[in-house]
């Protein structure tokens, strides 16, 4: 799935990784750190250097929350938010690219979740 996204993603200067914790924020407008590493499922090792990478870029903000100081907030910018319009419909683009309905990729997500779900349990 990532090589299909790689050829739209590459020209905006987004890997994979950085397109779904962009998604997320432009689900919710803001998230610590630790929201966007529970949602995604990774730690904040892999996930911090992604965000500096996407601040560096000027997608996002990061900064303290003002009522604790030990959560990093991140927030998309203008140009972060601009990148939605952008990429808005890219589901839907290569879902048609490989053929499979609104149906068949509802399912995909399902099964990928349940398999993300057995290997947390497994890991434990």
């Amino acid at each position: 799935m990532t090589s299909l996204y790689r050829p739209v993603l590459e020209p905006l200067g987004l890997t994979y990784p950085q397109y779904v914790v962009m998604l997320v924020l432009w689900r919710r407008g803001e998230a610590s750190v630790g929201e966007l590493g529970e949602a995604l499922a990774l730690d904040s090792g892999t996930l911090s250097p992604l965000l500096k990478r996407l601040e560096a870029q000027g997608y996002v903000r990061r900064g303290r929350s003002p009522r604790d100081e030990r959560v990093v907030l991140v927030t998309p910018t203008p140009a972060g938010l601009a990148l939605h319009d952008t990429l808005r419909d890219l589901p839907e683009r290569l879902g048609c690219a490989l053929d499979l309905d609104g149906t068949d990729l509802g399912q995909l997500q399902s099964l990928l979740s349940r398999v993300r779900a057995a290997a947390a349990v497994a890991a434990l």
